[in-house]
Protein backbone atom coordinates (compact mmCIF):
# COMPACT_ATOMS: atom_id res chain seq x y z
CA UNK A 1 0.00 0.00 0.00
CA UNK A 2 1.07 3.22 -0.83
CA UNK A 3 1.49 6.53 1.18
CA UNK A 4 1.09 10.65 0.87
CA UNK A 5 2.23 12.96 3.27
CA UNK A 6 1.55 16.46 3.50
CA UNK A 7 4.30 18.77 4.69
CA UNK A 8 4.09 22.50 5.52
CA UNK A 9 7.60 23.28 4.65
CA UNK A 10 9.37 27.22 4.66
CA UNK A 11 10.58 28.22 0.60
CA UNK A 12 10.83 31.39 -0.48
CA UNK A 13 11.80 31.09 -3.63
CA UNK A 14 11.96 28.71 -6.43
CA UNK A 15 15.53 27.49 -5.15
CA UNK A 16 13.90 26.45 -2.70
CA UNK A 17 11.15 24.54 -3.88
CA UNK A 18 13.70 23.17 -6.28
CA UNK A 19 16.24 22.13 -3.63
CA UNK A 20 13.50 19.92 -2.02
CA UNK A 21 12.33 18.36 -4.94
CA UNK A 22 15.55 16.90 -5.61
CA UNK A 23 16.68 15.40 -2.35
CA UNK A 24 12.87 13.68 -2.71
CA UNK A 25 13.19 12.82 -6.02
CA UNK A 26 16.52 11.34 -5.42
CA UNK A 27 15.12 9.11 -2.30
CA UNK A 28 14.79 5.95 -3.16
CA UNK A 29 10.77 5.11 -2.44
CA UNK A 30 9.67 8.11 -3.33
CA UNK A 31 7.35 7.82 -6.50
CA UNK A 32 5.94 11.43 -6.83
CA UNK A 33 6.67 14.99 -5.22
CA UNK A 34 4.01 17.82 -5.74
CA UNK A 35 5.38 21.79 -4.82
CA UNK A 36 3.10 24.25 -3.92
CA UNK A 37 5.75 27.29 -3.74
CA UNK A 38 2.63 29.89 -2.87
CA UNK A 39 0.93 27.74 -0.03
CA UNK A 40 4.30 26.35 1.04
CA UNK A 41 3.44 22.87 0.61
CA UNK A 42 4.96 19.37 0.32
CA UNK A 43 2.94 16.74 -1.08
CA UNK A 44 4.88 12.84 -0.92
CA UNK A 45 3.45 9.72 -2.44
CA UNK A 46 6.20 7.27 -1.09
CA UNK A 47 5.74 2.86 -1.39
CA UNK A 48 5.25 1.33 1.56
CA UNK A 49 9.02 1.12 2.67
CA UNK A 50 9.31 4.79 3.19
CA UNK A 51 7.66 6.57 6.44
CA UNK A 52 6.27 9.97 7.42
CA UNK A 53 9.50 10.58 9.52
CA UNK A 54 11.64 9.47 6.83
CA UNK A 55 10.57 11.51 4.19
CA UNK A 56 11.05 14.78 7.40
CA UNK A 57 14.20 13.63 7.86
CA UNK A 58 14.89 14.63 3.77
CA UNK A 59 13.41 17.35 3.20
CA UNK A 60 15.51 19.11 6.79
CA UNK A 61 18.68 18.05 5.20
CA UNK A 62 17.72 21.28 2.87
CA UNK A 63 18.33 23.41 5.71
CA UNK A 64 14.39 24.33 4.98
CA UNK A 65 11.76 24.23 8.20
CA UNK A 66 9.35 22.05 8.41
CA UNK A 67 6.06 24.46 10.20
CA UNK A 68 4.00 20.93 10.39
CA UNK A 69 2.36 17.89 8.39
CA UNK A 70 0.17 15.32 7.85
CA UNK A 71 -0.40 11.39 7.17
CA UNK A 72 -3.07 11.84 4.46
CA UNK A 73 -3.01 8.01 3.03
Amino acid sequence: MAHEYKYDVAMSCSGCSNAVNRVLQKKEGVTSVDIDLEKQSVLVKTDDAVSYDDVLATIAKTGKKVNGGQVIA
